[in-house]
C-alpha cells in the first residue's frame, strides 16, 4: 500500500513510526514510486551531524523540471499549472496550462544559455509575484544554474549583498512592480545595486509597469524579444542528487544575511510529499498559497511542491489591502480556491477591518486553511477557523524554517484533531527533541525546552554558500548529534508541541524563563488590542524586566491609555502570573516587520534598552519609517 497520501490518524502514526524506525526503506519507498530517476540511486542516506554532512539519494541523477512539468504533460497537458492573479483586479487572470509552461520555461532557459549562464552558475532574481518570477526558477533548474531569488521590496544595499556572495553572473529583474496603488522602481534599484557588483555580467528585463527606464549597452536585455527568439524546446541538464538547485538569504537578525544551500533530490521529494499531505491536494483542487516566491515557502509551497504534483498553484501579484480588505476573500471565491496558506500576521491585520469585506463573499470552495510565518496566537486562530473556515476547515498551523526546506510540524488534516496555538505533531520522518540548557534531552509529556531535531530529513539544506563553519556553528554546536532550531518549543500532555518563539526570545526575568509568544497571546486577547510585541530590557533588581509594544484597533485609540495598561497586565496575571507583568507598556502605531512579516525584536529590544544609535541596518525592513515614530513614543 502506497504511503503517499494519509487519510487518517491512525495511519499516520502507522507511517511515522515507519520513517523513524526504518527511515532509508521509507523514503527510497517515496522516491522510488512518486518521481522520475533518470538514473536510480546507490544509496539513500548517508549523514553525519558532527562534520556535519547530509546526502540523500547517493548517485542518482534526475532533472526537478522533468517532475515538475514533463512528466504532466500527457495527462495534464491542458491542466491550469500556475493561476496568475495580478494586482489590479481589473486585468485579466492568466491560466498558464502545464504546455505552456512547460514551452515558456524552454524559451527562457534557452534565453539563459545564449547569454552564457552555465550549469552550477547563480543566477539573481529579482522580480515581482509574476509569472516570470516562477518561469525563470524553473528555467535555472532546467540548465542547472542555481538560482538566488532575492525578494523584490529589498534595498539596493541588500541586493548587492546577496548578489556578492553568490558571485551571481546573471540578474533577472522587471522594468518595475505594482503594489497596491504604487509603483515600485525595480530597475533604478538593480543599476544602484550593480555599481558594486563586478561579478554580474547581464541583466534581463521583463517590463510590467511600462515605465521609462535606463537600459546599459551590452548589459541589459530586454526579456521579451529573446523569448520570441527562442526555441521552446530544451533538453534538460543531468543534475545529481546533491547538485545545489538554489540559494535563499534569511534576513537573520544579527550579522550577514545566511545564504542556505539546498539540493535537488531530497528537496523535491520532501516538499512533494508534505504538499500532498499538509494540503491534502487532490486532483482538481485551486491551491493558494499568499506568500511571496522570494521566501522558502513560495519557493517550496508555490513552485516546486505544488508542481510536482500536477497541480494548479496560484501567483497573487497584489497585497491583501487593495483595492479593499476583503481583496483575498473576492479571489478566494473568483476562483473557488481550496487551499488557502497565509500567514498569522496578515489575518490579524484582516481580523481588525469590518466584517462586511469577508461576509459579502462565498467562501465555500474552501477545505484547508493554512498558516506559516510564525505561530499563530489564539485570537487569530479562532477568528479565521469562525469567519473563513466557518468551523469547517481544519487550519494547519505549520513551523518550519528557510533552512528546512519543507513543513516540519504540523496537523494533516482530517487526520490530526486541532488546537488553537499548537503545531501539533511532527510531519513524517520527523524526530523533534525539547533540550535543557545543559544538554539532556527532556522526555515525557508537559515539558518545554530548545526544539531540536534528532535524524536529518530530505530537504534540509545542506551549507551555508561559502561558509560552512558558520553553518556547523549555527545549527550543529549547541547540542551534540542534534540539529538545533533556535526555537523554544512545548510539549502539551498528548504530546502536542507549541512553538514558543526564538530561543533569544525567551527572557529571564527574576530568574524565570518567560517565553513571549504566551504573554503576547494573552495581550492580543484584550478587546482593544490588535498586536504586540515583548522584549526585555535590563532592570536593576529582576536582571531583566518586560517591555510590551502594543498596536491598538481603532476601538482602542480612544480609551484612556493608563487604564488600558492596568487591564493588560491584569490579563497577563490571569493568563501567565504576576511574574510576567509589563514594567512598561507602549502604544504605537505599528512594530518594525521583516518583509516575511517577522517582528524585528532585536530593534525593539535595542529601542527598550536605550540603545538607539546602533539599531543596525534597517532597510530591508517592510515599514522602516515605523522605527522612528516607535523611538518617539518611548517611555
Amino acid at each position: 500500500m502506497s504511503n503517499y497520501h494519509i487519510k487518517d490518524l491512525e495511519e499516520y502514526f502507522q507511517v511515522y513510526r515507519k520513517s523513524i524506525t526504518k527511515p532509508e526503506a521509507f523514503w527510497e519507498e517515496i522516491a522510488e514510486e512518486h518521481f522520475v530517476w533518470r538514473k536510480c540511486w546507490n544509496k539513500v542516506l548517508e549523514w553525519d551531524f558532527a562534520k556535519p554532512a547530509i546526502k540523500w539519494f547517493q548517485g542518482a541523477k534526475l532533472n526537478i523540471t522533468e517532475n515538475c512539468i514533463d512528466r504532466h504533460l500527457h495527462t495534464r497537458g491542458d491542466k491550469t499549472a500556475i493561476l496568475f492573479e495580478p494586482n489590479n483586479p481589473d486585468e485579466k487572470a492568466q491560466h498558464i496550462t502545464y504546455n505552456e509552461l512547460a514551452k515558456r520555461v524552454n524559451q527562457f532557459a534557452n534565453v539563459l544559455k545564449s547569454k552564457g549562464v552555465q550549469k552550477g552558475d547563480r543566477v539573481a532574481i529579482y522580480l515581482p509575484m509574476i509569472p516570470e518570477l516562477a518561469i525563470a526558477t524553473l528555467a535555472c533548474a532546467r540548465i542547472g544554474a542555481v538560482h538566488s531569488v532575492i525578494f523584490a521590496g529589498f534595498s539596493a544595499t541588500a541586493l548587492a549583498t546577496r548578489i556578492n556572495d553568490a558571485s551571481c553572473k546573471m540578474v533577472i529583474t522587471a522594468d518595475g512592480s505594482y503594489r497596491g496603488k504604487k509603483t515600485i522602481d525595480l530597475k533604478g534599484i538593480v543599476d544602484e545595486a550593480l555599481q558594486e557588483t563586478p561579478c554580474v555580467e547581464h541583466v534581463l528585463v521583463a517590463k510590467r509597469i511600462d515605465s521609462e527606464i535606463n537600459m546599459q549597452e551590452n548589459r541589459d536585455y530586454w526579456l521579451q524579444p529573446l523569448l520570441d527568439e527562442a526555441s521552446d524546446t530544451c533538453p534538460a541538464e543531468v543534475m545529481d542528487a546533491e547538485d545545489p538547485l538554489f540559494i535563499l538569504y534569511t534576513s537573520g537578525s544579527t550579522g550577514k544575511p545566511k545564504g542556505m544551500v539546498h539540493t535537488t533530490a531530497g528537496y523535491m521529494v520532501y516538499t512533494a510529499y508534505t504538499f500532498k499531505n499538509i494540503f491534502q491536494y487532490k486532483e482538481n483542487d485551486i491551491y493558494w498559497c499568499t506568500a511571496d516566491i522570494g521566501w522558502i515557502t513560495g519557493h517550496s509551497y508555490i513552485v516546486y511542491g505544488p508542481l510536482a504534483n500536477g497541480a494548479t498553484t496560484v501567483m497573487f501579484e497584489g497585497v491583501p489591502t487593495y483595492p479593499d480588505w476583503g481583496r483575498f476573500w473576492e479571489i478566494v471565491a473568483k476562483h473557488k480556491i481550496t487551499q488557502f496558506y497565509t500567514a498569522p500576521t496578515a489575518i490579524r491585520a484582516l481580523a481588525k477591518e469590518n466584517l462586511d469585506f469577508v461576509t459579502k463573499y462565498d467562501l465555500s470552495s474552501l477545505k484547508v486553511l493554512g498558516t506559516v510565518g510564525e505561530p499563530i496566537n489564539e485570537e487569530a486562530w479562532h477568528w479565521y477557523n469562525d469567519n473563513i473556515g466557518k468551523n469547517n476547515c481544519p487550519i494547519v498551523d505549520t513551523w518550519w524554517q528557510t533552512e528546512t526546506g519543507g513543513i516540519m510540524i504540523s496537523p494533516i488534516p482530517f487526520a490530526t484533531p486541532t488546537k488553537p496555538t499548537y503545531a501539533t505533531l511532527p510531519f513524517i520522518g520527523i524526530q523533534p527533541a525539547l533540550m535543557d540548557e545543559e544538554g539532556k534531552e527532556i522526555k515525557g509529556n508537559q515539558v518545554s525546552g530548545r526544539l531540536c531535531i534528532k535524524q536529518p530529513w530530505p530537504a534540509m539544506a545542506r551549507t551555508i554558500w561559502g561558509n560552512h563553519k558558520r553553518y556547523k556553528e549555527t545549527y550543529f554546536s549547541a547540542y551534540d548529534n542534534m540539529y538545533f532550531t533556535g526555537d523554544g518549543a512545548l510539549r502539551d500532555e498528548v504530546g502536542y508541541y507549541r512553538i514558543t518563539g526564538r530561543v533569544d526570545d525567551v527572557i529571564i526575568v527574576s530568574g524565570h524563563n518567560l517565553g513571549t509568544a504566551p504573554i503576547e497571546d494573552a495581550i492580543n486577547e484584550h478587546q482593544a488590542v490588535a498586536e504586540s510585541a515583548i522584549v526585555g530590557f535590563p532592570h536593576d533588581v529582576k536582571g531583566n524586566a518586560l517591555y510590551a509594544y502594543v498596536i491598538l484597533k481603532e476601538t482602542g485609540e480612544s480609551r484612556n491609555h493608563e487604564n488600558l495598561r492596568k487591564e493588560i497586565n491584569q490579563i497577563i496575571t490571569e493568563h501567565i502570573g504576576p511574574i510576567a507583568k509589563c514594567d512598561k507598556i507602549q502604544f504605537v502605531p505599528g512594530l518594525p516587520k521583516t518583509r516575511s512579516g517577522k517582528i524585528m525584536r532585536r530593534i525593539l529590544r535595542k529601542i527598550a534598552a536605550n540603545e538607539m544609535g546602533n539599531l543596525g541596518d534597517i532597510s530591508t525592513l517592510l515599514n522602516p519609517e515605523i522605527v522612528e515614530q516607535v523611538i518617539k513614543g518611548v517611555l
